[in-house]
């Protein structure tokens, strides 16, 4: 990725030059179908800019931000420069600015097949050719020349000549007029990074959300939902539209300011890379969020929190943006925390904390442990770093610190700085300092320690209980014990459980502010002994929860039996962190999923627990015991999808997971048979995604073969299908095909994002440690040119994707530090996966030292 990079400074300094009026951005997009002309390069299009801008220092040197094949056409205030000479590839040189400036840039720009800039996908099911944008963090400059920098925000107008037949959209409302041209209405101002076009053959739906205020105005919001026509037969655009409807309610019931962009469409993508994008007016999801089979309601309360978590960055991101990167936390941490703020307080989803505290959380507390851990607000040096940086510590820490800071200052406080800050800073960028001004306006707290502890330091805590009694057996002395290198202030709850005729129940609760390496919890002193010692009870802060020996027995024996859902939840988030610390071996951890999970587990809460289930077996059970651990979490897996509820969601998800484990020949058996038709499971209905998950164990473990897989894809030829194809594919237990899955996505870049994505997935197979072995120093010999050569989003893909984390020896830990000695002066961000995926794999090897150690 050579030249692609802006640093912080370069940005500050272009700041301080130049102040943007708007742009005018013409797309000419009728090539996007028909056969591109050979010998012509990538396919591009017709992109003509113009900017006008002024500078504050007349005389001075500047440069435009483009990403594009070629240039045809630079005029700056009426002078024609020289492309050649003024574009290098990645910057447009600027020199002798005026105070008042026009550039006009007619460039060829690049489709994209890597989901960055403007991607296209022709779909195999119909041959139809899609469009959109995605820009996050610095990707409109493959696009249109531009300033791509969140500072410099500006007015925007597009236009776009479509193939016919073709609708286009962005931010603003649009029309195609006479000429055939679609035009939009300009926007307010706003950041580069969150224009964004959308065109094709698409298939909408329209609705209207009406709002009356109390000052008698009326708000008008025309809705829109889009989707592939190949989709069109599973779109549940009601529901999309009745989550958006509740969205907008809340957000204008809680902000005081009314929705500022229009229109508010939503575009359901190929091959998106990310969950969803907040382009104001024109949000962009990931089209997996319209389901083609038969899921569960986690799935479709995770599409609720991601619209509503897109609605909220209206406000807090795209009306007011960060200055820099650094402070991507003050519209992700916040739209985190409001995505499931307003899910709880305005749609059905009212479990929406538990599925917080056992999710989101735990890629926090992961993020949180790596060596790349940073502060919330985070030194982000340049746009490499801003990538990286899209992590659990920006989002879940986060929002997580904001829930701890809401009940720490109030809610009601918390909402009227929200208020304030909008109106203050409405289509400007702010930092840090910004907010807590307003929120210090508002609750009356001096938050400056505050933000030292929880928001400019890194690390995540322990608390741990520490209690005696008295012969009565009445508490003397309960403590929480705060570890972890910087103790930090945190409100917490502790709660106290006991077994009630089989049911372990809270008889009493405090709430207390632990400060420093100890604190009494005075208020419990004299109550009854307990069976289990809950710290943090109801999730109020960010921390690590850790149990005394008479809890962590109650949990061994009666954890099934926690009534408290949001507890239960904790419970198991604070057991897996046990695991993952080596602290209770893998083996115990599976036993208590296999034990208790499926006694009246939230849905969401059970979908996480398989996968830790997995995961504890692949990397922390002690690879001696793997296979009978595989073929317990199999037996307990069938087990449990037998005594489901026929039909039921529950069933559904026992059966995934099943497919999962599934390695003897009676299971690999079963799965074949309910594939033909030859076995029944009373109630389970084996759709066409379903199918796909039992055929890619069969694939794995070598009983179906690449004509069997041709077989499904006929039935489901589909885009879907063609992914699923592909990870089925590459996961055969062959060596010819594991070099062909690792050429295809390591020496060509002839598989777009999403198959670069499945060609991986299948590749990396747990049962094929052996067959993979020689990719390990293969992997350590291509990374560097990987990241040179590819785009950024790839290069990510690749590097964590095929790190040889299943070589899971010290053999392989001393080749990674071996790389990363003779590679000091590689690109910080590659730097900074290798470290990542290396801590992975030492913490790997001393859960599975801990687990070995408990059939001693």
């Amino acid at each position: 990725m050579p030249g692609e990079n802006l640093s912080r400074d370069e940005a500050r300094r272009r700041a301080e030059l130049v102040s943007v009026d708007g742009y005018e951005v013409a797309l000419d997009l009728r090539s996007a179908v028909g056969e591109a002309p050979e010998g012509s390069g990538p396919r591009s299009f017709r992109s003509v800019t113009t900017i006008r801008f002024r500078c504050t220092e007349p005389g001075a040197s500047t440069f435009a931000d483009l990403l594009a094949p070629s240039v045809t056409a630079v005029t700056l205030n009426g002078e024609k420069l020289d492309a050649a000479a003024v574009f290098d590839g990645s910057r447009i040189a600027l020199d002798g600015l005026a105070t008042d400036n026009v550039l006009v840039v007619d460039a060829q720009c690049a489709y994209s097949r890597t989901g960055e800039g403007l991607h296209r996908f022709v779909d195999p099911e119909d041959g139809e050719v899609y469009l959109y944008t995605q820009y996050e963090p610095a990707d409109a400059r493959r696009v249109f020349v531009t300033f791509e920098q969140p500072d410099l925000k500006a007015p925007f107008s597009f236009e776009v000549t479509a193939p016919e037949g073709w609708t286009a959209w962005s931010n603003g409302a649009g029309a195609r007029d006479a000429d055939g041209v679609w035009r939009f209405a300009e926007t307010e101002p706003i950041s580069s990074y969150i224009t964004a076009v959308v065109a094709g053959p698409y298939h909408y739906e329209t609705d209207l959300y009406t709002r009356t205020f109390d000052d008698g105005t009326t708000l008008e919001i025309p809705l829109g939902a889009m989707c592939r026509k190949g989709l069109a037969r599973h779109f549940d655009a009601d529901d999309i539209f009745l989550v958006t409807k509740q969205g907008l309610d809340f957000f204008h019931d809680h902000f005081d300011y009314p929705y500022p962009f229009g229109k508010y469409d939503q575009a359901f993508v190929p091959e998106y890379n990310i969950g969803a994008m907040e382009n104001p007016g024109c949000v962009t999801f990931r089209e997996e969020f319209i389901f083609r089979g038969k899921v569960t309601q986690a799935s479709y309360e995770r599409r609720a929190n991601v619209i509503l978590h897109e609605m909220a960055h209206m406000w807090f991101g795209d009306l007011v943006t960060m200055v820099w990167w650094d402070d991507l936390w003050l519209k992700e941490s916040f739209a985190d925390f409001m995505g499931t703020f307003s899910m709880v307080g305005a749609t059905r989803f009212t479990n929406g904390w538990i599925t917080f505290a056992n999710n989101r959380k735990s890629w926090a507390y992961r993020a949180d442990q790596l060596p790349s851990t940073h502060p919330i607000t985070a030194d982000i040096r340049d746009l490499e770093d801003a990538k990286l940086n899209f992590d659990g510590i920006t989002y879940a820490k986060g929002a997580s610190v904001l829930k701890q800071l809401v009940a720490y200052v109030g809610q009601d406080a918390f909402l009227e700085g929200a208020r304030r800050y909008f109106k203050r800073h409405e289509y400007g960028n702010t930092r840090l300092g910004d907010l807590l001004a307003v929120l210090e306006e508002t609750s009356g707290r001096d938050l400056a320690a505050w933000s030292r502890s929880w928001l400019e330091t890194a690390g995540v805590n322990s608390l741990t209980p520490v209690v005696t009694y008295d012969a009565g057996d009445r508490i003397t002395e309960l403590a929480v014990l705060q570890d972890g290198d910087e103790p930090r202030p945190h409100r917490v709850g502790v709660g106290l459980y006991r077994n009630e005729v089989g049911a372990l129940v809270r008889y009493a609760r405090a709430e207390v502010d632990v400060e420093g390496l100890r604190t009494v919890v005075s208020e419990l002193t004299g109550a009854e002994r307990p069976d289990l010692i809950l710290v943090n009870d109801e999730d109020l802060t960010y921390c690590k929860i850790r149990f005394d020996e008479g809890s962590l027995a109650t949990l061994r024996d009666h954890l099934g039996d926690i009534t408290d859902p949001l507890a239960r939840a904790l419970c198991w988030s604070a057991l897996w962190n046990l695991t993952r610390d080596a602290l209770m071996p893998a083996r115990d951890f599976i036993a208590l999923v296999l034990r208790f999970a499926g006694r009246g587990s939230d849905i969401g809460v059970l979908q996480m627990l398989q996968t830790w289930a997995r995961s504890a077996l692949e990397h922390y059970a002690a690879p001696a015991w793997r296979e009978e651990g595989g073929r317990l979490l199999a037996e307990g897996a069938l087990r449990e999808m037998r005594l489901a509820e026929p039909g039921s969601q529950h069933q559904l998800t026992w059966a995934r997971f099943f497919a999962t484990t599934a390695s003897s020949a009676a299971d690999l058996q079963l799965l074949q048979g309910l594939l033909e038709g030859t076995a029944k499971i009373d109630g389970l209905d084996v759709d066409q995604e379903l199918r796909w998950a039992f055929v890619e164990p069969l694939a794995s473990h070598g009983v179906v073969d690449e004509s069997f897989i041709a077989a499904e894809l006929a039935r489901d030829d589909t885009a879907s299908g063609k992914r699923h194809q592909v990870r089925c594919l590459a996961a055969r237990p062959s060596a010819a095909v594991k070099d062909q899955a690792w050429a295809q996505v390591v020496e060509s870049d002839s598989l777009s994002n999403a198959l670069v994505e499945a060609t991986i997935s299948g590749f990396v197979q747990a049962g094929q440690r052996e067959l993979l072995a020689p990719y390990a120093s293969k992997y350590f010999e291509a990374i560097e040119r990987v990241w040179e050569e590819r785009s950024i989003q790839i290069g990510m893909d690749v590097v964590k994707g095929l790190f040889p984390g299943l070589q899971d020896n010290e053999a392989t830990l001393a080749a990674t530090d071996a790389w990363l000695a003779a590679h000091e002066d590689a690109a910080p961000a590659l730097r900074r996966l290798v470290r990542e995926s290396r801590d992975d794999l030492a913490r790997g090897l001393r859960a599975q030292e801990c687990d070995a150690g408990a059939s001693a």
